[in-house]
């Protein structure tokens, strides 16, 4: 017997975006800040301002994320406590959509494999691979450096691999 699998190739704002049988839409180039007039954020001294006709979501998201900016990595950090002194990948994750009013409690970074709705979001990105998770919020990216005794969670206009991500957003963002 035949099994069928569905391949279609999207091109969203310079990203290649791949969806396949599975369901779930990866990302297949770099994340990367691009600055457009009322919908992106902005860093200034590590800090994330909102745009402001931002959705009131997108304005607590960064508000959370701006309180943990800057704390050190520590693996299991925002697991136990929800206000922790250190967070992990999907500490500050769980921390910016839960005072976002986006989840409720924390997940570890595979949780977000069934987040939300497939694919990206218009203000709110979900990137999560395997040990792996980070979001963009109003285009910033919002990530640890992702290795133990690395970086801990920051603002960032850096780009990244966004490859062997699969791509989620919160509901109507």
């Amino acid at each position: 017997m035949l099994k069928r699998c569905c391949v279609l190739f999207v091109v969203l704002a310079g990203a290649v975006l791949l969806s396949s049988c599975g369901g779930q839409v990866k990302a297949d180039a770099r994340v990367a800040y691009e600055y457009r007039d009322g919908r992106s954020a902005v860093l200034r001294n590590g800090r994330a301002q909102a745009p402001r006709n931002a959705p009131v979501e997108v304005k607590r998201a960064i508000e959370a994320g701006n309180r943990i900016a800057g704390l050190p990595y520590k693996w299991g950090g925002g697991h136990a406590r929800l206000n922790d002194n250190g967070y992990d990948c999907s500490g500050p994750t769980s921390y910016v959509l839960r005072n976002a009013g986006l989840l409720h409690g924390q997940m570890p970074s595979k949780g977000y494999f069934n987040y939300g709705e497939r694919g990206e979001g218009r203000w709110i990105t979900v990137y999560v691979r395997s040990g792996h998770v980070f979001l963009t919020v109003a285009g910033l990216r919002f990530d640890t450096g992702g290795r133990y005794g690395g970086d801990g969670p920051r603002w960032t206009v850096d780009s990244r691999s966004g490859v062997g991500h699969v791509m989620r957003h919160p509901r109507g963002l």
